[in-house]
């Protein structure tokens, strides 16, 4: 056997050829890593999201969608099946049934980073998501950037979850912080918050605006802080909290 019929015969040899060879001219010629796209999995019940995500990934470049589901069971399914880098998934309820199925993608594919994008964005549902395994969460109202920046991050091992979840996150972590210390110890986090801009005289409709909740949401979370202070109305509230030092910030 001649030598080209030997490297003709063997990749490796072939290989080793091509790197240790030189053009005529004698310039180096160096080749460039080939970065594989990162694999998606998308797991949606309506099929306007998964075409929308999917045209929006596409035109994105460097991912690719390999597979899509419509069900948990799909899901688990799809994922088992192509192991990708991310599995993109909506909860449609945020009920623990609908958690589990994280930690049923994560025991079929464990390098698999699950990104949830929701149309729900209610700070139980998101934290069960984080403690299921989940590295992101987006919601559905989040920009086309936002959402290859999430997919891209989650690939790469990061955890991320969108800016107002992440502000409330923050908000949630001082108050923690700060727990031993309040006034009001029978106030939910969002209570307090409420309760704050109770004391600094904002109404229930400015209060809804800055917290981004339903005026109706507000009005429901203020009769139930009432409850909880012992107090008749409004300005009776008020007096409490900011004697308790509260509504100066």
């Amino acid at each position: 056997m001649n030598q080209q019929a030997a490297i003709n015969g063997h990749p490796q040899a072939h290989a080793r050829q091509l790197t240790t060879s030189r053009p005529p001219n004698h310039e180096v010629v160096v080749v460039g890593k080939v970065h594989a796209a990162v694999t998606v999995v998308l797991v949606d019940t309506q099929p306007a999201i998964r075409h929308g995500v999917r045209s929006l990934l596409a035109r994105a470049g460097g991912v690719a969608v390999v597979g899509e589901a419509t069900t948990p069971a799909d899901a688990v399914a799809e994922a088992a099946k192509h192991q990708p880098n991310v599995l993109v998934i909506d909860l449609r309820t945020g009920e623990p049934g609908d958690i589990q199925v994280i930690r049923q993608i994560l025991q079929v594919a464990p390098e698999t980073g699950v990104m949830v994008f929701s149309a729900i964005e209610d700070d139980k549902a998101v934290a069960a998501a984080i403690q299921a395994g989940a590295r992101g969460y987006l919601t559905k109202s989040a920009g086309p950037d936002e959402i290859v920046r999430g997919i891209q991050a989650v690939a790469a091992g990061e955890v991320i979850v969108g800016r107002t979840i992440a502000g409330r996150f923050i908000a949630s972590m001082r108050d923690s912080a700060t727990q031993d210390n309040y006034p009001f110890p029978q106030l939910t986090s969002r209570e307090r918050d409420v309760l704050e801009l109770i004391a600094a005289g904002k109404s229930n409709l400015v209060i809804a605006r800055e917290l981004a909740f339903a005026p109706k949401t507000i009005s429901n979370r203020v009769s139930v802080i009432f409850s909880k202070l012992g107090v008749a109305d409004r300005s009776e509230a008020i007096v409490l909290a900011r004697d308790a030092g509260l509504g100066h910030g």
